[in-house]
């Protein structure tokens, strides 16, 4: 199997880089070498790999500068996917493309079905909605729209290392509790996209993240709890819980975007496990 993934620099990537299958061939692409945003550039460096399967971690995720460079957020995540998506059909290849939970308003009270109405609230959420839509017109038959949430690994910057820092380096933390959701060690995510790269018959959209449910003052807590056990901290410091309205930020984000797995752990005969047990591995290799 030929596999090109695109996106080499985020977390995701890394993940899937770690863990590839040993016997595939799998061409891993950042920006320097590969541009979403340019429509010929995408078809040449597809058509001259002629990869099986394209796995597409490439997006636009800074959520509140989004709000204020909206034209930068719609080229990669909507226009970058329609790029990949024609070159994708041209060479016949099957494209594994990651989204989000913002792309709901976060006012259901049940985990969200794949089928649920999409309404997101800020630039960022609308744009991976519009390249959830130019592929699903596009490559219908061939493609697997995945959306996640929350997602943190070893590498790079996510929220679980940003509150390791902050620890250190704060006497003590405020941390909005009432948006709710579920957290997704890549690595799982990885694995997931991996399994269903294998199984060609799979189509569609679906919901990954790890199991449970969590507020962002929830996981920081938690985050503190393993660190302190693991000696990755030396200090317990207060965390405070607050209103969402006590920390404004340019983008709005849902109160709720828990969503449902089952159909993604059908097609992948993988079982979702609870979001503390992969945290605590995770901090266990930052160690």
């Amino acid at each position: 199997m030929k596999v090109a993934v695109i996106g080499k620099n985020g977390q995701l990537a890394w993940e899937l880089a770690r863990s590839r299958p040993a016997n595939w061939e799998v061409a891993i692409w950042g920006s320097a070498e590969l541009t979403v945003v340019d429509e010929e550039a995408v078809a040449a460096k597809l058509a001259g790999f002629q990869p099986q399967v394209v796995i597409n971690c490439a997006a636009y995720t800074a959520v509140d500068k989004a709000e204020s460079d909206a034209t930068t957020a719609y080229a990669v995540n909507e226009q970058g996917v329609r790029n990949l998506a024609l070159a994708c059909r041209r060479i016949n290849a099957r494209l594994l493309h990651v989204s989000t939970d913002f792309v709901f308003d976060g006012r259901k009270s049940a985990p969200y079905n794949s089928d649920d109405q999409p309404n997101p609230l800020g630039v960022y959420g609308a744009s991976k909605l519009a390249g959830e839509r130019q592929l699903q017109q596009l490559l219908p038959d061939a493609s697997v729209i995945v959306r996640t949430s929350w997602v943190y690994s070893a590498n790079g910057n996510n929220f679980v290392k940003t509150i390791l820092r902050l620890l250190r380096e704060k006497p003590q933390l405020n941390i909005v509790a009432d948006q709710v959701g579920s957290p997704t060690w890549a690595r799982n995510l990885a694995q997931w996209l991996w399994a269903v790269a294998e199984k060609t018959e799979v189509t569609g959209l679906y919901h990954w993240s790890d199991a449970g449910v969590a507020s962002w003052y929830d996981l920081a807590v938690a985050v503190q709890d393993l660190a302190l056990e693991k000696g990755l901290l030396e200090t317990e410091k207060p965390i405070h819980p607050i209103p969402t309205e006590a920390y404004p930020t340019p983008a709005r984000r849902p109160h709720y975007s828990v969503m449902d797995k089952r159909s993604a752990e059908s097609v992948s005969q993988i079982h979702a496990g609870h979001w503390r047990k992969y945290l605590s591995l995770m901090l266990d290799e930052l160690k």
